[in-house]
């Protein structure tokens, strides 16, 4: 299956607050590195940008409102995506304003096939920071240049880690299933050295049939006591 790294940045945190999409990234991999297939716009989101947003991501409505509107570009990411599996970091929140903006168009919920890399992290790392800057860091991927969020950074980020997550591995289950190990195999080498075998000593072999006398004696003097102790 094609998979494709997916990134969004928008106006706000929630779209059933009317906020909207305002940069949409994706890229596709090609087995372990990242293609020249990508899909990038930027997105007049027809309204303002919350000012909280802004410092993450820089994007004003002023630079924007000229940009395309997402219903203009929809046919074309849709057929882009198409069959493919979407590895997305913190998945509910960029499929919700996908899928938002795609009933506003009076368009069905995407179908593909979703890995959420931030879920992943969580059962990887638990108990540890797993932003994508955190990944990064724990995963020696250079990120000096991410000063300010961007959702084509982004995905080649996390394209990155993507990989280094699933290294050793031809692809990461679904999350809900367990990953395969192989079994521990026993060497075979015929080369190892053999073991060993030391006989006991005269001393040893005394020592342990005199060790048999004595557990022989103590059983039989306890069944007499046991057929003493009988009513008569």
């Amino acid at each position: 299956m094609r998979k494709i790294v997916v990134d969004t940045e928008t106006t706000g945190l929630d779209p059933k607050q009317g906020h909207r999409i305002i940069e949409l990234a994706a890229i596709e991999l090609e087995g372990r590195k990242v293609s020249l297939r990508r899909f990038h716009r930027y997105l007049n989101p027809e309204r303002e940008i919350e000012a909280g947003a802004v410092a993450v991501h820089g994007l004003t409505y002023e630079r924007l409102q000229n940009e395309a509107k997402f219903a203009d570009i929809a046919s074309s990411f849709l057929e882009f995506i198409e069959g493919a599996e979407l590895i997305i970091h913190n998945a509910p929140f960029d499929m919700g304003f996908l899928n938002n903006e795609l009933n506003l168009m009076g368009l069905p919920p995407l179908q593909n096939a979703v890995m959420d890399t931030l879920k992943v992290a969580r059962e990887m790392h638990p108990g540890k920071k797993n932003s994508l800057d955190a990944l990064c860091n724990r995963y020696e991927i250079d990120n000096a240049h991410r000063s300010l969020h961007g959702a084509l950074l982004d995905t080649e980020l996390l394209a990155e880690v993507y990989f280094a997550m699933t290294r050793g591995q031809e692809s990461l289950l679904g999350d809900d299933t367990p990953v395969a190990r192989k079994p521990a195999v026993l060497s075979t080498d015929a080369s190892r050295p053999k073991l060993r075998v030391l006989p006991p000593s005269d001393e040893e072999l005394a020592a342990h049939a005199q060790q048999l006398d004595d557990i022989d004696k103590a059983s039989k003097g306890a069944c007499l006591w046991k057929k003493l102790e009988q009513p008569v």
